[in-house]
């Protein structure tokens, strides 16, 4: 059983609609793949309904951003109750605070470039929110920059004086809200160290003790070292292990089925989830 446990659709920064996702991993081989678009859930109904027609299962997930010591963290909650009202604030909160920040970063970028909000609105697929890979589009379309990857690594970098933050919860708040939600968490690429600073075991271990069921070892960003040392950590800590492609369609590099979560680890996952994995 092939199992890929994070992928993005176009209600968030993905390229393709949430159909279209499902689609593809059933083309790529997939037995199961998760949809986990950022803050949303808007997805939901559009992939299940391709997965009743593909017969590739589906597990329904948002990806949430949050912070811990000023560190960013990604928090995969699976299979949790979307109308959980305190888990729905905050991705509501989160939403909102996505768009001001796409808003005053392209304040920032037109006083230099010729970008303006309706360049990236035509990024914009329905009703996602906008975020940067938006604002990276348009900056491809208008020839500002090659690809997303050289927008990410220049003018829309953190470090670059265009950028402008976001708020996010604070990551143990986010572990229980998905557990109070009836989710199943899991801390998404832990050790991406190109993406950032990340954050120390000791972290981790806080996550754990708030409820966190899973370590995302298995991702293009770690290195054959990091996956050793988080399958260790997890092993010390009762933590389940997956596998995941992070998949964004055209928007990146990253391929459906490139890393992939044990059957046991899926079993465990949807022991623990409030709804079941979509089975057509």
């Amino acid at each position: 059983m092939t199992i890929d446990l994070h992928a993005h659709s176009s209600a968030s920064d993905g390229t393709q609609p949430p159909g279209e996702v499902v689609v593809a991993a059933a083309a790529a081989g997939l037995d199961v793949v998760a949809l986990t678009d950022h803050d949303t859930t808007a997805g939901w109904e559009e992939a299940v309904a391709a997965s009743l027609a593909t017969g590739t299962a589906l597990v329904r997930g948002v990806e949430i951003s949050c912070h811990s010591g000023g560190v960013s963290v990604h928090l995969l909650a699976y299979l949790h109750d979307p109308a959980a009202p305190g888990l729905r604030a905050v991705l509501d909160r989160s939403r909102a605070s996505r768009l001001h920040r796409a808003r005053a970063m392209v304040d920032r970028l037109s006083a230099d470039l010729p970008l303006t909000w309706e360049d990236v609105l035509e990024q914009v697929d329905g009703e996602a929110t906008v975020g940067r890979p938006h604002l990276a589009d348009a900056l491809v379309a208008k020839g500002l920059a090659r690809d997303r990857g050289h927008a990410f690594a220049t003018v829309l970098s953190t470090r670059s004086p265009y950028f402008v933050g976001h708020a996010a919860p604070d990551a143990v708040q986010a572990v229980r809200l998905v557990r109070e939600a009836g989710g199943v968490p899991v801390f998404a690429h832990p050790r991406a160290v190109l993406r950032g600073r990340v954050v120390p075991d000791a972290v981790v271990e806080e996550l754990a003790d708030a409820g966190l069921v899973g370590l995302e070892a298995h991702h293009r960003d770690h290195d054959a070292r990091a996956v050793r040392e988080l399958e260790d950590l997890a092993a010390a800590l009762g933590l389940v292990v997956t596998g995941s492609s992070d998949y964004h369609g055209a928007g990146k590099a990253n391929r459906l089925g490139e890393r992939t979560t044990s059957p046991a680890a899926l079993e465990a996952v949807e022991a623990l989830g409030a709804l079941e994995v979509v089975r057509p």
